[in-house]
């Protein structure tokens, strides 16, 4: 047995006996390299009562080359792309050091969700959000959580989200937007899927909105 397959096996027998942290790992087609760990949403944060999946693959030269992780789960966060799941944090890249391990760096991405640097964003759009609106953000970050994480419904005022049990996702509150704003655009006849894909992308939200002029979303929806 080489030294990186004891080794992993070491660590994932380590996370397996740790009641307390509430991570888990699974090995991925029978492969101790491709693994599947899972943690819940720390308490506090938009996150909790969620459970985040993330996929993870161990290079050849681990552990001096960092382990390769995105989320299986979708999340909205800064240093999270919406998209695919890719992760902006330094020991994952630069920082990374041979001492840290599968749990370690799986408690890192627990306190990630935790401590959001939209300075140095995965997801800019997301980071504009954060910036712009951090109570905006937070009700789209739980209602993400809810849909995605299995985490508690989600429940915040100015959001279409009275939505009954079983029926379509809620489009505009997915996007972090106010429903009176994307109405007021597609009462000018523009589609909704549209009028929510401009006001996301000009983060017409929170005290941005007072410095985006219709006219400038108009002008928006004319061009997409």
């Amino acid at each position: 047995m080489d030294a990186r397959l004891r080794r992993v096996n070491k660590e994932i027998a380590d996370c397996k006996n740790d009641k307390t942290s509430k991570i888990t790992l699974e090995l991925v087609d029978e492969s101790p390299f491709h693994l599947k760990g899972a943690f819940p949403g720390p308490e506090g944060t938009p996150y909790e009562g969620g459970h985040f999946e993330v996929d993870i693959r161990i290079p050849d030269s681990y552990p001096f080359q960092p382990l390769k992780m995105k989320f299986i789960t979708k999340v909205y966060h800064p240093n999270i792309s919406s998209a695919s799941g890719a992760i902006c944090l330094d020991i994952l890249k630069d920082a990374w050091s041979p001492v840290l391990t599968l749990k370690s760096t799986l408690i890192s991405l627990q306190s990630l969700l935790c401590s959001p640097e939209p300075n140095d964003p995965q997801d800019a759009e997301v980071a504009k959000h954060y910036m712009t609106s951090r109570s905006s953000f937070e009700e789209t970050a739980r209602y993400w959580t809810h849909i995605y994480a299995g985490g508690p419904e989600a429940k915040a005022a100015g959001k279409a989200r009275d939505t009954p049990v079983g029926a379509v996702r809620d489009e505009i509150a997915i996007a972090g937007l106010e429903k009176a704003h994307v109405d007021q655009f597609e009462a000018l006849g523009f589609e909704r899927t549209k009028v929510i894909d401009v006001l996301r992308r000009l983060n017409y939200r929170g005290a941005n909105v007072a410095k985006i002029t219709e006219d400038r979303v108009v002008e928006e929806l004319l061009k997409s």
